[in-house]
């Protein structure tokens, strides 16, 4: 065992201190520093340059007193362990983006206010005008959705018969009413049925399902606006009705963009949520009493709230069904042509399913003069 693990003096020192000389030799000495001698525990040697007590002891400090009852300030002397530093403070949370309407809004907004200027433009104005606009929209519609089909399922709905009946119903709907409209439509399945013969066999039954479908769902739907059209104060009810829809969307996108945190149907449209289905409602349901009582001959404003209501329901399932047409073709939009919008039947979506609902309701609540 080395003598520095108990601490012994180094040479040319003695016990009394550095000026005292060497120790004296001798059996005299050798009983006194026996009898000064007790068991120490067993200690590392003492570095060069290491600590010198007071009695000229070396000892061993490099991380901690060397005995348990020592405590640094009963060495001042010696170097205290460097402060561990504190961590580096954690990156600051990068600031919560705002939320996004994921459109531009500046042409969104611009196209709009065109398209509903010549729409008022044509309603009162000169009415017929306006029956020409819903064809001009049925008509570009049939040719978005009947491309779409094309290029993502290879359906080949034919567009020729579906684009003269459509029209054909529009107007059959404004100059003969209810009876008109399902006469032409009729004419139109019938039409997709023969045209499609002329190609070969193979894919026959979905292409004139989808042709049939097509026509239901644009063309006879649509004829449904020129039917409120042809009413005494058509203008007025017409109006009501896109009022109405437009609405009840903006309610939805409003509420649901600054409150929504449910989903209503994920699977179907992500982006609508509870919270927008009630901001809808209950944009329509104002809407509806205002447009009631001050649009709508003989219309009371209780009545008005059932409208909306209903309009509310029609046009969220409108956007829900169309939400699942373009998810099922794997398209965000059905076309280009309205900037900010999309297409025709983007725009159409809510329109389509609302317009025989608000038709019926006025039927039943002023009736259809």
């Amino acid at each position: 065992m080395n003598d520095s693990s108990w601490g012994a003096p180094a040479a040319g020192s003695g016990l009394g201190g550095p000026d005292q000389g060497p120790a004296p030799a001798g059996p005299a000495h050798d009983r006194h520093t026996a009898a000064q001698t007790r068991p120490m525990p067993i200690v590392p040697d003492v570095p060069a340059g290491g600590f010198q007590d007071g009695h000229g002891r070396g000892a061993a400090h490099q991380g901690g007193p060397l005995f348990r009852d020592e405590t640094p300030h009963e060495h001042p002397q010696e170097p205290m362990p460097s402060p561990v530093p504190p961590p580096p403070p954690s990156a600051a949370p990068a600031p919560r983006q705002k939320k996004s309407a994921g459109r531009d809004l500046g042409a969104a907004i611009g196209v709009g206010v065109g398209l509903g200027a010549v729409i008022i433009a044509s309603l009162y104005i000169w009415p017929p005008a306006f029956v020409g606009v819903v064809a001009v929209a049925v008509v570009v519609g049939l040719w978005e959705l009947t491309s779409r089909l094309q290029e993502r399922k290879g359906i080949k709905a034919p567009l020729v018969p579906l684009a003269v009946g459509g029209a054909a119903m529009v107007v059959a709907g404004y100059v003969r009413g209810p009876e008109g409209a399902w006469v032409a439509m009729a004419l139109t399945a019938l039409a997709v049925l023969v045209w499609r013969m002329t190609e070969p066999p193979e894919g026959y039954l979905k292409d004139v399902t989808a042709g049939v479908f097509a026509a239901f769902y644009v063309p006879f739907l649509a004829t449904f606006v020129v039917l409120l059209l042809a009413a005494d104060d058509g203008p007025s009810r017409v109006l009501t009705f896109l009022l109405l829809t437009v609405v009840s969307d903006t309610g939805a996108y409003a509420v649901g963009w600054r409150f929504g945190k449910h989903k209503l149907a994920p699977r179907i449209s992500p982006g609508k949520t509870r919270e927008g289905l009630f901001g809808a409602v209950a944009f329509a349901m104002a809407a509806g009493a205002l447009c009631m009582q001050f649009l709508i001959d003989d219309g009371t404003w209780w009545q008005g709230l059932i409208l909306g209501l209903a309009v509310a329901a029609s046009a969220t399932l409108g956007d829900l069904g169309e939400s699942m047409i373009k998810r099922d073709l794997g398209i965000k939009d059905m076309g280009t042509l309205l900037p900010g919008h999309g297409g025709i039947m983007d725009r159409l979506d809510s329109l389509l399913p609302t317009a025989p609902v608000v038709w019926l309701l006025l039927a039943l609540f002023v009736g259809t003069g």
